[in-house]
């Protein structure tokens, strides 16, 4: 036998309310565990103010690296605002937070609670600085893509004990660090340069790309994007994790409690 359900009845349905029988729920209460822990652990790791830095290894949550006098907590706090609100502001992870931690709507077809919809506006208005932090978003992957480099460079007199790069002549070098680091910036690359506002702004916002001027070359960018964008979801949660992955992969070497191994 077949339900029929209206749409009426869908919108009077009580939180949680639902004809469907998958575990819908599954998604969002993954979703928000995974946010809520690396919420967690980004904090605590911006808190501490050490262990960031380890021969020519330095953590994305510390890049660039600084420490103005005028500010008496980690800068850390300074350095993630622009890529936390660059995330918190990405299309993908609205609708991530909004089903994990709002409710809003849970998943489809499942009942939540009434409200009136207002749009990215009131609480929601800095959702409209997205483009904004996209543009930052571009030149930490510039910043975090010379700390890649430099992760290749050691001291040829190695690593003193507490971390610091030894005086002297440098050299080309391979770490398991090193590559951790190199997999964050492409991995990140992959997800910003997949961006749905970079995607409007190469060439999305064009309605005649042979009329404007570097249309072609605006064209080709666009698909660049595209194609990056049509994973997008895999891109904001394999950078999500790598890049605290790699904060703790840095930190535990200068904690010593593991030791880097050294490939070349």
């Amino acid at each position: 036998m077949v339900t029929t359900v209206s749409p009426r009845d869908l919108e009077e349905r009580a939180l949680g309310a639902t004809v469907r029988r998958d575990s819908w729920w599954a998604a969002p209460a993954a979703v928000g565990a995974g946010l809520t822990a690396f919420g967690i652990y980004s904090f605590w790791a911006a808190w501490v103010n050490q262990n960031y830095e380890w021969g020519p290894y330095l953590s994305p949550f510390y890049s660039p690296l600084f420490k103005p006098s005028w500010w008496p907590l980690s800068p850390a706090f300074l350095i993630l605002g622009a890529p936390l609100g660059f995330r918190g502001t990405c299309y993908y992870y609205r609708k991530a937070y909004y089903r994990a931690f709002f409710l809003d709507p849970v998943a489809c077809g499942v009942g939540e609670i009434p409200h009136n919809y207002q749009g990215e506006r009131q609480l929601f208005l800095f959702q409209n600085l997205h483009r904004f932090f996209m543009y930052l978003a571009v030149i930490f992957i510039g910043i975090l893509g010379w700390d890649a480099i430099l992760s290749f460079i050691w001291p040829v007199n190695g690593v003193l004990p507490g971390g610091e790069m030894a005086p002297g002549p440098r050299e080309f070098g391979v770490g398991v660090g090193s590559l951790v680091l190199t997999v964050n910036v492409v991995l990140l690359a992959g997800f910003t340069f997949g961006c749905h506002a970079l995607r409007h702004a190469v060439g999305g916002n064009l309605d005649c790309v042979s009329c404007a001027r570097f249309g072609r070359q605006r064209y080709a960018l666009w698909r660049g994007v595209t194609r990056l964008n049509e994973r997008h979801m895999f891109w904001a949660w394999i950078s999500l994790f790598w890049v605290g992955f790699a904060d703790l992969y840095v930190r535990l070497v200068a904690a010593g409690i593991i030791t880097d191994i050294r490939i070349l």
